[in-house]
């Protein structure tokens, strides 16, 4: 299946990226990115590993860390996966849209 990041997913990435690298360390801002590769890679293969929400059909949630999430959507008649938005898990879910 073919991934396509959508604009807020692009920046709520590199919004995360960004405050890692100001207030920890480059480590800390590798972790991050290859957390969320492995994250993809278990996406593309396996799509429906991780659990829908139950507000929105074919929108699943994945957990990059602790602190974040992924929230993709599925297309399957296109064979395609939308990146949504990268979540802070300590904020309060009543201000999600995706």
């Amino acid at each position: 299946m073919k991934i396509t990041w959508s604009a807020q997913a692009k920046k709520d990435y590199y919004k995360i990226l960004d405050y890692l690298h100001e207030n920890w360390n480059i480590n800390e801002v590798k972790s991050f990115i290859n957390k969320t590769e492995d994250v993809l890679k278990v996406i593309k293969k396996h799509p429906q590993t991780f659990i829908e929400t139950s507000q929105k059909k074919h929108v699943r949630k994945g957990l990059i860390t602790k602190h974040n999430s992924l929230f993709y959507k599925l297309k399957p008649n296109k064979k395609e996966i939308i990146l949504l938005t990268f979540w802070d898990n300590r904020q309060d879910p009543k201000k999600l849209s995706y």
